[in-house]
Parts: structure tokens; C-alpha cells; sequence
């Protein structure tokens, strides 16, 4: 029998390389942190979800509302459970003041029972080593299934009925995906691995295939016709799907008219169609380092739906009219908007960095057009901080690939003005559609689809102030935390500084996590009471939902009450899968960051502490932003405490002091890229020093 552990890359609760909690955010001060004095009697069984680390040691929350109070469950008596299982717990006998102990009496529901992971002989047997290192057995394929199975490919398997702890569990192949190190292979296996399939079924693209390409005059007839009016797109460079186009005209009168142009995906992808019901499923397009994954097939995304220049589109459109001294006062009034369904024919296609050109001073027949775009973006974005919004500004890593997808070169993408300019007109169409449905004489509250953000936990911004101070800066902490303008000035004030990255990771971490519902509390980070996603059809199922929802309150029709459980059950559903392509994508990149520095062994680089544990500390190189770990024992000839008080690890005889936040010079001494993670070493000032001497 084998027993599989590997080191583990981050799991949700943000745990590190080797599994162990970690990061600026979660602290505490006791001697044992997860020794605690409970409130009220402890049950003797509960059931809940369990989380398992990637060393197979499970923890299952006493209550949601507390991450404190846990109760451990052994790798030995965690009875078949697999990370995410709802499972019956057993409290063992336990001492105030102790760790909690339990044991897993019987898993109630599987979370997961498809998984990726590397072909792997021994004595006969095929195991497989499962991609996810929480999976802390490896799963065997019988004989009669493996016989052509390679060492080292990599497959996608089930496991059928688990139930005897003292086996490993049995699989069946559904899909051999490639050889371990191929970029597609390699691609595919961590979409799969999150539930993500890449492929469309043939049915979605027959009725893709079949959608009518022209579009009708009685069509035509049926929407406001805005082919007459300047309009154009702004995307990246490489895009093969435009979702939105932004029109503009000066009236009669002086006002500005702003169009606001989104994609008609629900008129092409109808209810209750196999189209419908695949992009239910799948919920969102996913971005890889190297790849996109559609919400719908492409001669839908990239053709039909996509507003490509110097065509006739059908679109769903948010117009508005700003005063004509709005340029004037620099403020954004509104005196009339308008939404509905359109045509449209955008005039030109620009690339972000050649907007932004024209947007310096480079001449074009459409820089007035766009400088004023950008003005009143710029006082839309002045609005919206003074209301409170908070401004993240969190750097995004992008590679450079070879015809092989292998990484000659990483940077982190620049934010122009013109990337601004879209963001802030798309927010605002967000806004006030949200808030025409949210409207109170409109009567009673409407079935609707809301983007909504609570407000952070006290106790987690508390964490956030005390970490900050430690590095010199103040978040000022009341009995309900802190409000978003003391964020915003302390995101301010570490701007451009180097822990800017860190403390901007440590803010994001302290914020709870935006979903989609039915039911409206507002969105803290943008500082709107209303707020949807009506922007992005093409690429998020929920907008399709807000679209066919607010056609409905358009026409004057009503959406049955019956309806409002569905789609809140699709708004949980969607967040579930949003949360997936975004764990695919942070799992592409951090493969690409380790593959890179695979040809970088032995280089010395700049970086920042980015985590403090009692074994190590985490770095994260400068220039790529990977992050890898110097074991505590690769410190030198040194005994070291973990201060958690001043987040540092201190020598016994050196005193030297390594602080989160610090710089820090390193060498990256392995890449490991089948567990994914860099060990590095600190590069020594002295020996440095002599060697040039």
C-alpha cells in the first residue's frame, strides 16, 4: 500500500508551500493558537465541512463564524474523508486549554470525486499521484485499465466507493491528458483539476453552428438604431472578443452623450437551449497564462456577440447624458440615461496602449473624442473615491512564451489610463442599472441578480492595523473595524513604497470576498448601495442573467416568485465557479513562475519577506513576483524564534532579525515543478563582500 505526501501549495485558508498556516493577515498572540476556552459546552458529534492541508492533516470548524475554534483530525482518523467533504466528526476527550482532537465517524456527501495526477509504477501497481496534494493517498487503477499507461503521463480519473481508510482508492481513467511537462498537458490537467472542461460538447456547437449570422430588418425595427454615432472599442492587443463599446456625441443642446454598448448574448443564447445550459454550467471564461477557456464556443464569442469593428451588432446598450458644464465643474451630472436594446457599428478598434497614445497627445481624427472620454472618466474615478470607494491597485503578472508555451520572460502589466477609462464607464453602467431596478418607487423589490460586497470582519481588519504598524503605518480600528476612506489613505501612503505589494496583498486578504445574489447589502469596496455585472455577457454567465432580467422590467413584465429561487441558486452557483477559474489562473501562473526560474537556478535575486513561520521565511522575488521559501535551517549557524508580535524571526545568538516587509537579497536554489514551489537561500552581505574584495 502506498501512502502519498507531498509539500503542498497554498490551500484556501492560505496556507504555504509545506502546508503550514501563514501570512500577514492571520495572527494571534497565544502560545498554542488553537487552543482556546469555548463558549458554552462542546458537542460531542457535528456535522461540517472538512479542510485538509497537504500534509492530510484534516480541521473542521466549530463554527463558520470563528477560525479559531477547530477541532484536528489526524491524518489515521480521517476515514476516507477527502479536502471539502461534508463529514460526521467525533470530539475525542480533550483538557481546557488544549488543542481540539476528533475524529471523522462518516463522510456524509463527497465533494469531489475527479481528479488529475501523474502515472507512477511500483511492483506492478499503477498508482496515481494526484496533482492536488491534499489528496494524501494515491489512487490505483486496476490492472485490466492500466496496461498501456505510461510513467510519468498525466490523467484525469474517478474514484469509485472509498470507504475502507486502511486502502488506497481505486480509479478509472476518463481522460489521458498528456506526458507530465508538456504546456498543454499541463494547461489542460489544472483546468481539469478545477472542475473546469475545456471542450464543448457537440450538441453546443451544432447549435451554435446554426445561429441565423444575419441580422433582420424586422430585428432592426424592434431596437434603437446607434449606427449613425461614433463608436468604438478598447481592448487589448490580443483579444479576439469585444464585449463592449463605448459611443459618444455632442446634442444639439451641449450635453455629452455617452453610449455604454454591451453585447446581446441573450438574444442569441436562449433559455432552456443545450447553448443556455453549458454556459450555466461553466459559469465564466478562464484565463490561463497561455490560453483562454470560453463560456461560449467561439463562433459565438469571438463572432457573433462580439462587437468587431466595421460590423452591424446587436446590442444592450446604457446611454447616458451628462450635463453640458460637466467638463467644466469637473462633475459628473447626469440629467437622462437611457437603457435598452440597440444596433450598433463601432467605427474603430483600439488597443489599450494605442489609446493611451492618442490620449498623450498623439494626433488621431479621434482624440478630442477620447481625451474627452478620459476626462470624465477621471471625474467619475474623483466621485467614487470621495464616496469611499477603495482603490486596489494590485499588480498583475504576464509572461513572455515561446511557440511552446515555455516562459522567456515575466512582467507585471502596466495600468494606463485607458484601461481607467474603461473601467470607470463600465462601473457606472453597472451602477445605475442596478439602481433603476433598485429604485424605491419602483414598489416592491424586484427579482435581480446583484454584485454584492459585505463589509470586512472587525477582527480581520484589527489583524491588518496591528501588522501595518509593525512596518510604520497607521489603520485607525474602531469597535466595528475600519472604514474604507482610513484604507484608502493607508493604501495612499504606501504607494510606490517596497511593501506597497504586501501590505495591497494583506488589505485584499482582510476584505470579504464579492458574490452574486439576490438579495442586495450593497458593495463596500466600490462604496455603491446598488451594484450588478451587466458588462461582460460574453465572459460571465450572471450578466446574461441581469440582461434577461432586466429586459423583463424594461417590457413591464414580472419575474414569478418561484423564479427568485432559481436564481439565487444560479448566483451561488456562478460565485462557486468564478472562484474556480480565478484558483486556475493563480495555479497557471504559479506553474509558468517556477517553470521560469527552472532556467534561473543558482541566480541571485531581489526580493521582499513576504511570510514569517516558525520554519522559514517566504520571499518574493521582485521582478516576477514568485514567491519561494528559505528554510529556517539554511539561516546559518543560528537558532531562530518566531516573533509573532513584530512578525519577525530573531536569532538566539545573532539577533538577526528577518521582518516581513523587509528587503532581501536570495539565491533560487531548487524548482521544484511537479510540487511547484522555489527553495531559496539567502544570499550572505559578508561573504558577498569578500568575494569582490
Amino acid at each position: 500500500m502506498t501512502q502519498h505526501h507531498q509539500p503542498n501549495n497554498k490551500n484556501p485558508h492560505g496556507a504555504s508551500a509545506h502546508g503550514q498556516s501563514r501570512g500577514p493577515v492571520r495572527r494571534t498572540d497565544r502560545p498554542n493558537p488553537r487552543a482556546f476556552v469555548p463558549k458554552g459546552p462542546l458537542p460531542t458529534e457535528l456535522e461540517s465541512v472538512i479542510s485538509i492541508t497537504g500534509k492530510g492533516v484534516g480541521y473542521v470548524l466549530l463554527s463558520p463564524d470563528n477560525r479559531d475554534e477547530r477541532i484536528r483530525i489526524e491524518t489515521d482518523d480521517l476515514n476516507t474523508a477527502l479536502h471539502g467533504d461534508i463529514v460526521t466528526i467525533s470530539l475525542l476527550p480533550h483538557r481546557e486549554g488544549e488543542e481540539l482532537f476528533g475524529t471523522v465517524s462518516a463522510v456524509v456527501t463527497r465533494a469531489k470525486t475527479q481528479f488529475v495526477g501523474t502515472v507512477s509504477r511500483e511492483q506492478g501497481i499503477v498508482f496515481i499521484i494526484p496533482d492536488d496534494q491534499r489528496v494524501y493517498r494515491d489512487i490505483i487503477i486496476p490492472e485490466q485499465e492500466s496496461a498501456s499507461l505510461a510513467d510519468g503521463e498525466k490523467v484525469y480519473v474517478r474514484i469509485g466507493e472509498w470507504r475502507d481508510p486502511r486502502s488506497n482508492p481505486v480509479g478509472t481513467v476518463i481522460e489521458r491528458i498528456g506526458m507530465k511537462g508538456d504546456n498543454d498537458a499541463e494547461m489542460r490537467a489544472i483546468a481539469l483539476e478545477k472542475g473546469i472542461v475545456p471542450d464543448f460538447p457537440e450538441e453546443v456547437e451544432r447549435e451554435a453552428d446554426a445561429i441565423a449570422r444575419v441580422i433582420t430588418d424586422e430585428e432592426i425595427a424592434r431596437r434603437r438604431d446607434m449606427r449613425g454615432v461614433l463608436t468604438c472599442t478598447i481592448d487589448p492587443a490580443d483579444a479576439k472578443d469585444f464585449d463592449d463599446a463605448l459611443s459618444f456625441q455632442t446634442l444639439a443642446d451641449g450635453t455629452i452623450e455617452v453610449g455604454v454598448h454591451i453585447a446581446d448574448v441573450a438574444h442569441y443564447v436562449v433559455p432552456g437551449t443545450a447553448l443556455d445550459k453549458e454556459a450555466a454550467r461553466r459559469g465564466t471564461s478562464v484565463y490561463l497564462v497561455d490560453r483562454t477557456i470560453p463560456m461560449l464556443p467561439e463562433v459565438l464569442s469571438n463572432d457573433l456577440c462580439s462587437l468587431n469593428p466595421n460590423e452591424d451588432k446587436l446590442a444592450f446598450s446604457a446611454i447616458f447624458t451628462f450635463s453640458a458644464d460637466a467638463l467644466a465643474h469637473g462633475r459628473a451630472e447626469i440629467v437622462d440615461e437611457w437603457f435598452g436594446r440597440t444596433v450598433i457599428h463601432s467605427d474603430r478598434r483600439f488597443a489599450y496602449e494605442e489609446a493611451q497614445e492618442i490620449i498623450d497627445g498623439k494626433d488621431d481624427t479621434l482624440r478630442d473624442t477620447l481625451i474627452t472620454l478620459n476626462t470624465l472618466a477621471h471625474i467619475l474615478q474623483k466621485e467614487r473615491f470621495a464616496k469611499g470607494a477603495i482603490s486596489f491597485d494590485k499588480d498583475e503578472v504576464r509572461f513572455h512564451l515561446d511557440e511552446h508555451g515555455k516562459p522567456l520572460g515575466v512582467y507585471v502589466k502596466e495600468r494606463l489610463d485607458a484601461h481607467k477609462l474603461i473601467e470607470d464607464f463600465m462601473l457606472l453602467a453597472n451602477k445605475r442599472v442596478a439602481e433603476w431596478i433598485g429604485a424605491k418607487d419602483k414598489g416592491m423589490e424586484k427579482t435581480f441578480v446583484y454584485r454584492i460586497h459585505d463589509v470586512p470582519d472587525a477582527d480581520r481588519l484589527r489583524e491588518l492595523a496591528t501588522f501595518v504598524k509593525t512596518l510604520g503605518y497607521e489603520l485607525p480600528i474602531g469597535e466595528q473595524g475600519a472604514n474604507s476612506r482610513d484604507i484608502n489613505k493607508l493604501l495612499a501612503q504606501v504607494k510606490g513604497t517596497p511593501e506597497e505589494q504586501l501590505i495591497t496583498t494583506a488589505a485584499i486578504r482582510s476584505m470579504a470576498k464579492a458574490v452574486y445574489a439576490t438579495g442586495n447589502i450593497g458593495h463596500f469596496g466600490l462604496a455603491f448601495e446598488h451594484y450588478t455585472h451587466f458588462t461582460s455577457p460574453i465572459r460571465r454567465y450572471p450578466d446574461v442573467m441581469v440582461h434577461r432580467l432586466l429586459a423583463t422590467h424594461l417590457s413591464g413584465g414580472t419575474v414569478k416568485d418561484t423564479e427568485r429561487d432559481s436564481y439565487e441558486a444560479m448566483s451561488r452557483y456562478a460565485s462557486e465557479m468564478e472562484k474556480h477559474a480565478a484558483d486556475a489562473e493563480r495555479a497557471s501562473i504559479k506553474y509558468k513562475q517556477v517553470e521560469y526560474m527552472q532556467s534561473h537556478v543558482g541566480e541571485e535575486f531581489d526580493g521582499t519577506i513576504s511570510g514569517v513561520t516558525k520554519f522559514g521565511i517566504y520571499v518574493e522575488e521582485k521582478e516576477t513576483r514568485a514567491e519561494g521559501l528559505v528554510h529556517i535551517r539554511d539561516l546559518g549557524n543560528d537558532f531562530f524564534n518566531l516573533d509573532e508580535k513584530q512578525y519577525a524571526i530573531i536569532g538566539e545568538r545573532t539577533k538577526k532579525r528577518y521582518r516581513l516587509g523587509d528587503p532581501i537579497r536570495i539565491r533560487i536554489v531548487r524548482a521544484d515543478l511537479d510540487a511547484r514551489v522555489l527553495d531559496m537561500e539567502v544570499v550572505d552581505e559578508n561573504q558577498e563582500s569578500r568575494s569582490k574584495n
